[in-house]
């Protein structure tokens, strides 16, 4: 499909720059199947449009301060680098994004800290050589630490990686170190958060169980690639970047069993979606899963494991947008998007959400 197809305004200050407070306050957008019309409701909603003997699924991924400003020494000359972290490759490895790409030749050393910050006695411990360069400004990073010591030492220099539409109006602050995790966080690995899974209190968590909805966790370790732009003209010519992902065996047997009883698989953002998607056969069985996985979903895919989706409202012409096309009907989505638009709903990260339920094609 031509990728221009999944493009539409948003007026700038429909972006949030913040999280709802509390945040099972945030608004949300029920959408039914088979032309029902649109719900305005808020998440504190969320038991009343679900079931009992329904699951919910949610990623307890937890966000690293992936973003590092490090310089790049070359004689006397010194340049400042900003390094996003997006996926792990070994105790001692990272892919990540850098900016300027251009003034960074492979085998070059990048030394990390800021020299205004606490962490400056990091400055010169530091480090990481560039084994390879890819395209797009991707690199991958050889730390001079490895394991839990470069668990710390990132954890000591880096920053929230906040995403760029929220980055470019505000700086971070010590808000975002909360406001930025989701309240199943616990499996470090995530350069961003999986933001639907942002508007959970446990208040709603106790509603939910009240309800008869049970709740169990996936991980996938979201990275940047989610919000890299599309560039490519048609759908079929784009590239998405790996993460990886975990189903355990006690995990894919309960849903199966939910599923078996009747009950509803409802994904908590995209990212369990993805998950879910991709430890699922033909024929509907959840499977264990662990490793990376780089599904692309665009409308046309036929959904396997997931009956409903809870997800935060996306960017126009991107991979989430797509998928919530290819999950509710893309006429539908439009339409959605366009009375969420008018009725003033928050969009992204730190904004409102929407419950999709599930067209098949």
């Amino acid at each position: 499909m031509k990728v221009d197809l999944f493009d539409f305004d948003l007026p700038d200050e429909r972006i949030a720059l913040r999280p709802a407070e509390p945040r099972d306050s945030a608004r949300l957008l029920f959408v039914p199947a088979q032309e029902r019309p649109f719900e305005d409701r808020i998440i504190r909603d969320l038991p009343d449009l679900l079931k009992a003997g329904d699951v919910l699924v949610v990623n307890d991924t937890r966000v690293i301060p992936a973003r590092l400003n490090g310089v790049r020494r070359r004689g006397e000359a010194v340049a400042r680098m900003e390094v996003m972290l997006h996926k792990r490759e070994s105790a001692h490895q990272w892919r990540a994004f850098v900016r300027p790409a251009k003034k960074l030749k492979e085998g070059e050393r990048i030394s990390f800290g800021d020299a205004n910050e606490s962490a400056a006695c990091l400055l010169g411990q530091l480090h990481a050589d560039v084994a390879e360069k890819g395209e797009g400004g991707e690199i991958l990073l050889d730390f001079s630490l490895s394991g839990p010591a470069l668990d710390e030492a990132i954890m000591a220099v880096g920053h929230m990686p906040l995403p760029p539409y929220i980055a470019g109006k505000r700086p971070e602050d010590a808000h975002d170190s909360a406001d930025y995790q989701t309240l199943f966080a616990n499996e470090l690995g995530a350069v961003a958060a999986p933001t639907a899974g942002l508007h959970y209190t446990p208040e709603l968590v106790g509603a939910l169980e009240a309800r008869g909805v049970s709740i169990l966790r996936v991980t996938l370790h979201v990275g940047a690639g989610t919000f890299l732009p599309v560039k490519a003209e048609d759908t079929a010519d784009h590239r998405m970047h790996a993460e990886f992902g975990v189903v355990t065996k006690d995990v894919a047997d309960a849903l199966n069993a939910a599923r078996a009883r009747g009950g509803r698989i409802v994904a908590t953002g995209t990212t369990s979606l993805r998950i879910l998607e991709t430890a699922t056969d033909e024929t509907g069985v959840v499977h264990p899963f662990a490793g990376d996985t780089s599904i692309f979903i665009t409308p046309g895919y036929r959904f396997k494991a997931v009956d409903l989706l809870l997800t935060n409202f996306h960017l126009p012409r991107s991979t989430l947008f797509m998928l919530v096309s290819a999950f509710a009907g893309f006429e539908r989505m439009r339409a959605a998007y366009a009375h969420a638009i008018a009725a003033g709903y928050r969009f992204y990260s730190y904004g409102d959400a929407c419950l999709l339920e599930r067209v098949d094609p």
